[in-house]
């Protein structure tokens, strides 16, 4: 079961969902429940049904979600829990697990956890849960970066998800994470399942992401000027980590370099950005909301960055940029997650650290476009997604070679 429908893989959870999906249909016939949470991806179901034939749907409408979620404050439940209950989905995954020979049941977000229903059948199952990140944490750090009330609801929803996410580890055979240190962080939180959490990491597509394939070049336009230096963000435009990212960068490290290269352009690349994204459109930042195809902007950037403040986990958007062969250089709460040495990601701290390391790759090109290079051939080598989603096999059992995922 997993929380988002996994088609496209256009945002970092369903990118993981999909090549999970992906893997495990190699050996196994899956029952594949997942909610659509964005109208435009109705049109993707066929897809995922010719990778996943045994599939089923629920539609989740956000706004509606987020008011029935507000019944959580009332039960002492996290408010993800309440927006992502469905009756119809707990019929199906009921039904399914009737009907069906299940060997297991994989579990693609905690939050998905609630529709496992208790019993001797599924006591008897193992249950394996990608948390991804610890995503409790992650609302903690929302309520620092956030005033009352909303500190203290994001607050409270770390905790309370925490204590959900205790209780599912407890239950699940194994729980996975994108990376030791949040294995090690969420072993520490819960040390009741320390000896059942361990690290699945990320991983990235080569051959799609390939400085091999020329694509055209989004930054050739009669209103751009050929020797424009293109700084480029990508990533979905409606979390909120990547709008404070790229308007801190707009607002306090993008002056200060336009100051010392006047030609420089900053390209927000994404779908769905909101009205204070939108706002930043200058003639020094261009905002593109949706865009058919992000590998033309990371072909010709002449550099890209990821300013996270917040940020948990592997960001598939530094993976791919330099599966493109790009330099990128990386706040480092979110780049020292990446397993790169400094001649193949430039991780740094703070506005000075952003506009010096910036500064000095766009003086000494050769030195970026050594980078670049590095970056690939490490890509390559340590970030293949059929090696990593390997992890989880030895955990399915595979007597009939059944499986859910949630």
């Amino acid at each position: 079961m997993v929380h988002r429908l996994p088609f496209p893989p256009n945002k970092g959870d369903k990118v993981r969902s999909y090549h999970l999906l992906k893997h495990l249909t190699k050996k196994h016939r899956v029952f594949l429940g997942a909610f659509i949470d964005d109208q435009d991806d109705e049109r993707f179901v066929e897809d995922v049904r010719r990778v996943c034939p045994d599939l089923y749907v629920a539609r989740l409408r956000p706004a509606v979600a987020k008011l029935k979620s507000l019944t959580a404050l009332l039960l002492r439940q996290p408010l993800s829990i309440r927006y992502y209950y469905n009756e119809r989905f707990q019929k199906w995954v009921t039904q399914t697990l009737k009907e069906n020979h299940i060997d297991s049941i994989v579990i693609f977000s905690s939050v998905m956890m609630q529709y496992v229903p208790l019993g001797e059948r599924t006591h008897r199952l193992p249950v394996l849960i990608d948390f991804v990140d610890v995503d409790s944490k992650k609302w903690m750090q929302y309520a620092t970066h956030h005033q009352w009330p909303l500190s203290w609801l994001y607050k409270r929803e770390g905790e309370k998800l925490l204590e959900f996410d205790r209780a599912a580890s407890v239950r699940a055979q194994k729980s996975f994470f994108v990376t030791e240190t949040e294995t090690a962080l969420f072993r520490k939180l819960a040390p009741e399942s320390l000896d059942r959490t361990m690290t699945m990491s990320n991983g990235v597509d080569v051959d799609y992401f390939s400085p091999v394939l020329l694509h055209t070049s989004p930054f050739l336009r009669a209103d751009l000027n050929a020797g424009d230096i293109s700084i480029v963000f990508t990533g979905a435009m409606d979390y909120w980590p990547n709008i404070d990212a790229v308007i801190w960068f707009s607002r306090e490290i993008l002056p200060i370099l336009v100051k010392r290269k006047p030609n420089i352009r900053f390209y927000i690349v994404g779908r769905c950005p909101p009205t204070s994204v939108c706002a930043l459109a200058s003639h020094t930042v261009v905002v593109t909301g949706t865009v058919p195809d992000v590998r033309p902007y990371l072909q010709h950037a002449t550099l890209v960055v990821a300013p996270l403040r917040v940020a948990r986990g592997i960001q598939n958007k530094i993976l791919e940029a330099m599966a493109m062969g790009r330099p990128v250089v990386a706040s480092r709460s979110c780049g020292d997650s990446i397993d790169a040495t400094s001649n193949e990601l430039v991780c740094v701290s703070g506005v000075s650290g952003f506009v010096r390391e910036i500064t000095a790759l766009l003086e000494m090109p050769e030195k970026a476009e050594a980078l670049g290079r590095a970056a690939r051939v490490r890509v390559i080598n340590a970030y293949s997604w059929d090696a990593h989603m390997a992890c989880i096999d030895p955990y399915i059992s595979d007597t009939s070679k059944n499986c859910e995922i949630a």
